[in-house]
């Protein structure tokens, strides 16, 4: 499998983006989905996940201001991401669970065996 997330960019406080990942090689539509990020010098952390079904979790930091979303026609998975804030800069990576049909462990990065190459946000203050 291949994951290959986008639109990362410059923004300023309170903008948006949306982030894109493609991905090819399974049936994108039976694998759960998750978003973290890796800010200079932390750990990677969880930002967003979405199962198989569309059932949707997110980090206490972004939820009200991220939303994560699926396109099983197009094999991607979106984060829409508003009200972006200076500690959201980091570099965001997309991710896929290793099993079909399963939702556990969405929230480490331990429960994904496979990642993108990672978009970079900056958001300027």
């Amino acid at each position: 499998v291949q994951l290959q997330a986008s639109g990362g960019g410059l923004v300023q406080a309170g903008g948006s983006l949306r982030l894109s990942c493609a991905a090819s090689g399974r049936t994108f539509s039976r694998y759960s989905m998750g978003w973290f990020r890796q800010a200079p010098g932390k750990e990677r952390e969880f930002v967003a996940a979405m199962s198989y079904s569309s059932y949707t979790a997110y980090a206490q930091s972004v939820k009200g201001r991220f939303t994560a979303s699926r396109d099983n026609v197009k094999n991607t998975v979106y984060l829409q991401m508003n009200s972006l804030k200076p500690e959201d800069t980091a570099i965001y990576y997309c991710g896929i669970q290793s099993s079909p049909l399963y939702y556990t462990n969405y929230d480490v990065a331990d429960g994904y065996d496979t990642w993108g190459r990672g978009t970079l946000v900056t958001v300027s203050s």
